[in-house]
């Protein structure tokens, strides 16, 4: 009950405190000098601008203005061509599937060749043609494990790639899988100007020019490109002359990053920024508090989506390797409590990595209610026993203590910080608050698998998003395989690694149905990382600002940045 009490409090104290000044940013125009020029709020600044390496939302936010990508999800959550003519599939004959001369590693038999053209007009920034030559080239960068990308698993898929012409191409891929024409993941890379960077590939993350050259527009081949990058502060994307698609309607675009998100609101009224976007913007219980307060100046959306708000748990730390302990972490707390206090009942409690809006959840998962002397009984049971002040210790002294870290200035993130240390308190657990930057707690500290206890963050995933890169064994980040993977826990299961493997080349929807499931069940049983809740992003846009169409899933709105418009 105590926790409940200070979390009430901690509720009141931080929505009651004064939002600091708005920081002028000298670039930034108020909508009266002309809505040619918008200015966008976001909470966190990219570790890196190169769209293989980290996996870092803000990074896809601004990235999503200045490229297109082959295939991705559209707003109604279907696979739609971006920078293809038309998706191949085994109907219209430009999909065949062939039959393996040894079984792949999950044991499949079937592979599949498929056939993509680029669009005709595609060019980078600087005038020279996206080709074939970029796709091979991207294919030879994701597949070198030196590299750092972070999903090398979909390049290794990849056996080769027939370059027909200089823009049609056939991939042939190692397995026949449910969503086999989606190469979201094959973000070209300009050959002509990546190249050098990557005659050395153990050097290649530190010398792209994504970060060394970052306002080389032939790095670019979106609605705009990047013209001016101040680390921290701000990034300006301007239009790109050598774009083939709709005309993009503003001269300029300023992505502003204000971490603290009192000081994000405080800008927005004060007119510095126009727009805080609902991908990295205000949480929900402040965008609720703020519609209420300025509801008649502000358009004002909110949009469910697959947003997993998590901890990751170290499972290499002895202390977290006892399941005993991670089931007493999780029994603990009272998330109920902390959606109904925070967020009004309007952000559901996760009990997997599944979100109920995916038609694969199952509604049979195991749950762990709050349960604090359960808890108590677990940590006994594991050795855990009250020591002086309350706090648990082990048979040689050591006590019961774990670092617990998130993203610096998220208010809402350290108010829920804040509430679980004290609830974990009062069971004998000492959490240690220790936050840090976003570009460095993403860029180094999880991706590199730095942290020692716990981590808070989200996933945002894609429509039936089979979670290999999170959950397999292979998928673990180290030195040897250049941090690639995210499964950055740690995590070993051979059951999870097998369904996995069968899961993604079953083509058979219903028979898919029953995977998803009993990997929902380990999930919940083995407890990886601790499930807080599923997130809604509230998108805080002026009234003349037209055309946002929030998408719910990984990839974001600024993918269709040339349809916002000023309205009249």
């Amino acid at each position: 009950m105590t926790g409940l009490v200070r979390l009430a409090v901690l509720l009141v104290f931080a929505l009651g405190l004064a939002a600091p000044a708005a920081a002028k940013s000298p670039e930034a125009k108020s909508p009266a000098a002309g809505k040619d020029e918008l200015v966008i709020g976001i909470t966190q600044f990219p570790s890196t601008l190169n769209p293989l390496i980290d996996a870092m939302l803000a990074k896809s936010y601004v990235l999503g203005m200045a490229r297109r990508p082959i295939t991705t999800y559209g707003p109604d959550w279907q696979l739609i061509c971006m920078l293809c003519t038309g998706l191949p599939t085994i109907e219209n004959g430009r999909a065949v599937p062939f039959e393996l001369d040894k079984p792949n590693d999950a044991g499949g038999t079937k592979g599949i060749r498929l056939t993509y053209t680029l669009h005709p007009d595609a060019a980078w920034g600087d005038g020279t043609p996206v080709t074939t030559k970029d796709v091979i080239f991207t294919w030879k960068v994701g597949r070198t494990p030196q590299t750092g990308v972070a999903n090398q698993e979909s390049f290794r898929r990849i056996l080769d790639i027939e370059a027909k012409d200089d823009k049609s191409f056939t991939l042939t891929i190692d397995r026949l899988s449910f969503n086999y024409n989606s190469i979201n993941g094959l973000d070209l890379l300009p050959a002509h100007l990546e190249a050098a960077p990557m005659a050395e590939p153990a050097e290649y993350r530190h010398r792209t020019l994504y970060d060394t050259d970052p306002t080389n527009p032939g790095l670019y081949n979106g609605p705009y490109r990047v013209t001016q990058v101040a680390p921290g502060s701000h990034i300006t994307l301007e239009p790109n002359a050598h774009w083939w698609g709709e005309k993009p309607a503003f001269k300029r675009i300023i992505v502003r990053v204000i971490e603290n998100t009192a000081a994000l609101e405080a800008n927005l009224l004060a007119g510095d920024i126009d727009y805080i976007a609902g991908e990295l913007g205000l949480p929900l219980d402040q965008a609720l508090a703020f519609e209420k307060r300025h509801g008649e100046r502000f358009k004002i959306a909110y949009k469910p989506g697959l947003i997993y708000e998590h901890i990751d748990l170290m499972l290499d730390n002895p202390v977290l390797a006892d399941i005993r302990v991670r089931k007493a972490l999780i029994h603990a707390i009272d998330r109920q409590a902390i959606d109904r206090q925070l967020f009004g009942g309007k952000q559901p409690v996760a009990h997997s990595n599944v979100n109920p809006l995916d038609w694969v959840y199952d509604k049979d998962v195991p749950a762990y209610a709050y349960d604090p002397k359960q808890a108590a009984a677990l940590l006994d049971a594991a050795g855990w026993t009250r020591g002086p002040g309350g706090i648990r210790q082990n048979a040689k002294g050591e006590k019961l203590t774990l670092d617990f870290m998130t993203t610096a200035g998220n208010r809402t993130r350290e108010l829920v910080q804040q509430a679980l240390q004290a609830q974990w308190r009062q069971v004998g657990i000492d959490a240690r608050i220790r936050n840090e930057p976003a570009r460095v707690f993403f860029g180094e500290t999880v991706t590199k698998r730095k942290f020692t206890g716990l981590a808070m963050y989200a996933w945002i995933s894609a429509p039936e998003s089979v979670p290999r890169t999170t959950l397999h064994s292979s998928q673990i980040p180290s030195a040897e395989n250049g941090w690639s993977g995210q499964n950055n826990p740690g995590f070993r299961n051979d059951e999870m690694d097998t369904l996995i493997d069968r899961l993604e080349v079953e083509l058979d929807r219903e028979k898919r149905r029953p995977m998803w499931a009993r990997l929902q069940a380990i999930y919940a049983e083995e407890l990886p990382v601790i499930p807080l809740y599923f997130r809604a992003d509230a998108y805080v846009m002026p009234r003349w600002l037209d055309g946002i169409t929030p998408t719910g899933h990984q990839y974001p709105t600024t993918l269709w940045v040339e349809q916002w418009r000023a309205a009249p």
